[in-house]
């Protein structure tokens, strides 16, 4: 059943004053999708969740309009946790329970059918969530040292010495450091995001839709080392200079290209596969 022209004013009040109470946090979180390259894709995310929901509109207008109460549970429960977080300058909790009230909010308001259909649209906004720091730094040290332990392995591989210490590739006649921006963070955060859209676009069962998910945390991880690898063999033949040049700008973007192309097949595939289960 289609939303009245009053319900839409009704629900639209309840989500300008969902807004409205989480307003307070909103300015800081924007503004460090601007401040840190790890969190420009925050700018995207608002408006994909848009786009998805748009691209539902067929499939909602059609689902019966119910209340729900565990949508309210969850609004109760996260309004809590928001004024909690909120009063004790906690950023990342009161971030979290601004998504999840939006998500309990409409869920109480529009029931079972309605959530069902908006459920991956609105939690996709927990992508928009800048994650902490010290988070960053405690995950980032040792996918560092796996970086560098297997690219030097690559390295030696093509017959180029090279010595390896901590984060630090020596070779005959210069030296190159994997630094904390070349641990593969930022492609697994990244290509993660990407790889939930073509999960959510890919029309198969969950299981192979968590395999799109998971697969990108290797893919992210594969293309970084093979990043790391060439631009030591370059540095050892070109000197360290390509390591901080338009070159080592340009490997991020193949990565990141090669990360895309990898979970379009891996797409490409699931999805031909049940095509041809179903024929």
């Amino acid at each position: 059943m289609p939303l009245s022209r009053n319900d839409k004013i009704k629900l639209s009040l309840l989500v300008a004053l969902w807004l409205a109470v989480f307003s307070p946090i909103v300015p800081e979180m924007v503004g460090e999708w601007g401040s840190h390259s790890d969190n420009n894709h925050g700018f995207l995310v608002p408006l994909v969740t848009l786009y998805f929901l748009w691209h539902q509109k067929g499939e909602l207008s059609a689902g019966e309009i119910d209340c729900a109460k565990w949508g309210g549970v969850i609004l109760a429960a996260s309004l809590a946790i928001y004024l909690v977080s909120f009063a004790g300058g906690a950023a990342f909790p009161a971030r979290i329970a601004m998504v999840a009230s939006l998500f309990g909010l409409l869920w109480f308001c529009l029931g079972n059918a309605w959530i069902r259909v908006m459920a991956f649209p609105v939690l996709f906004l927990l992508f928009m969530v800048p994650v902490p720091y010290s988070v960053m730094s405690l995950v980032s040290m040792p996918l560092q040292l796996i970086a560098t332990r297997l690219s030097a392995w690559i390295i030696q591989m093509c017959a180029i010495p090279v010595y390896r210490e901590g984060n630090m590739l020596y070779f005959v006649g210069t030296q190159l450091e994997v630094a904390e921006a070349c641990s593969g963070i930022r492609s697994i955060m990244s290509l993660t995001m990407l790889g939930s859209i073509f999960a959510y676009l890919a029309p198969v069962g969950w299981q192979r839709r968590a395999l799109i998910v998971v697969a990108a945390v290797p893919i992210a991880m594969t293309a970084n080392i093979i990043r790391i690898s060439g631009t030591g063999i370059l540095a050892n033949y070109f000197g360290d200079r390509v390591a901080r040049g338009f070159l080592h700008d340009f490997s991020g973007l193949a990565v990141f290209a090669f990360g895309l192309l990898m979970l379009w097949m891996i797409h490409l595939l699931l999805t031909r596969k049940v095509s041809h289960d179903r024929n």
